[in-house]
């Protein structure tokens, strides 16, 4: 093991703050109780658990009341819903579409699914989302606007959407980024995997976009194992979605007749079911991890060498994962601070390799990335389980 560069009462502080057993404290874990077990029961005696049934309906309403999105429609996880909503965004092949480097790289395998392009742009240094300044002055010098859009002078590929992701539930700042979509002409479609329960001043994120995916992963605030659903204030979207993740088969009683090149994307009512348990419990989850977040930020204020990650001025995050920042950019800080907590049994990682230094990647456009490759060697996500 490296020398430790950094204070070993950052361990000490967080086995403090979340009372740590003695074994093994895993970074998020789902809370399961009687409820969950109930509706699960209820939907096998129901003999509906595939993708029709009344659990589907009633996970989709309950998602539409606490998001306050006009719909909401299910699918079998977040990349799905994702690479749904960019197809109904109108992305196409050899499009090219503006993510961060920084991000789980399903949201740029749901790019590569379409055949389209990802380009990748910058990250601030506080949400951990999208740099908008940075990305209107790289849009200004790389592109030139067409009667069809806007376009990429240097690889002659129309620019068609933005992706904003909400990193570790932080919400982006909607307002300035969609300002600098309108000016360019560019879709905006919200990766809010990790923001359920998050909002953007008093939106619930995935309200500020042409459509928003979510995820139910088993490490998400909530879950249904596994699964996801597009947020969208269009019923005619909603509707096309629905639609193309059910196959694009025409309604019939019998006949099996499709429009389209469609998708097995729908969520099985199993899943729902276990989804409508869960959602009914979020708002708790979203006070406890809220409550967890104020102790690891009061623990770690003025503490060397370390800061904790806020929520900015804009949002109210649900804290999803919480998050240290290292002041050591070299590396050496966080990989000595990885392998001492989790020898202690503490679980913490950093956050994804940035995407653009993949070799499945490495040809794709990008701009400036130095605070994304700084920030992959400064971030730790600690412990974020809701009953700590």
């Amino acid at each position: 093991m490296k020398e430790n560069t950094i204070p070993v009462t950052i361990q000490e502080i967080i086995s403090k703050v979340i009372d740590a057993p003695e074994e093994f404290t895993p970074m998020h874990i789902p809370i399961f109780n009687e409820r969950e077990i109930d509706l699960l029961r209820e939907c096998v005696e129901s003999n509906f658990v595939s993708s029709v049934g009344a659990f589907c309906d009633r996970f989709e309403s309950s998602l539409v009341e606490f998001t306050g999105a006009r719909r909401a429609v299910l699918t079998v996880n977040g990349t799905s819903a994702l690479h749904l909503s960019l197809i109904l965004a109108g992305v196409e092949r050899n499009d090219e579409v503006l993510i961060p480097s920084f991000t789980f790289v399903a949201t740029a395998n749901a790019v590569r699914y379409i055949g389209a392009i990802p380009h990748f742009i910058e990250i601030e240094d506080q949400s951990l989302g999208v740099d908008v300044t940075k990305l209107s002055q790289w849009l200004e010098t790389t592109t030139e606007a067409r009667e069809d859009g806007v376009w990429n002078k240097s690889t002659g590929r129309r620019i068609r959407c933005l992706v904003p992701m909400h990193t570790f539930g932080h919400p982006v700042n909607m307002d300035a980024l969609n300002a600098v979509a309108a000016r360019f002409g560019l879709v905006v479609v919200e990766d809010a995997a990790e923001s359920l329960g998050s909002y953007y001043r008093d939106r619930h994120t995935g309200n500020d976009s042409l459509c928003a995916a979510i995820s139910f992963n088993g490490n998400k605030i909530i879950t249904t194992g596994g699964g996801g659903a597009i947020l969208t204030n269009d019923d005619d979207l909603a509707d096309r979605a629905k639609h193309l993740s059910t196959t694009a088969k025409i309604p019939h009683s019998w006949e099996m007749r499709h429009d389209a090149v469609g998708f097995n994307y729908r969520m099985p009512a199993l899943n729902a079911a276990l989804g409508c348990a869960q959602i009914e419990k979020l708002p708790d989850f979203v006070v406890k991890k809220r409550a967890l977040a104020a102790r690891y930020r009061a623990a770690f204020d003025g503490v060397e060498g370390v800061r904790f990650l806020n929520e900015p001025e804009w949002a109210t995050s649900n804290y999803w994962l919480n998050t240290l920042v290292l002041d050591d950019d070299s590396g050496e800080a966080q990989e000595s601070f990885l392998e001492l907590a989790n020898s202690e049994g503490i679980m913490t990682r950093p956050a994804w390799t940035p995407l653009h230094l993949l070799p499945l990647f490495s040809d794709c456009p990008k701009m400036d990335l130095t605070v994304t490759e700084t920030m992959a060697r400064r971030v730790v996500n600690i412990p974020s389980t809701a009953s700590l």
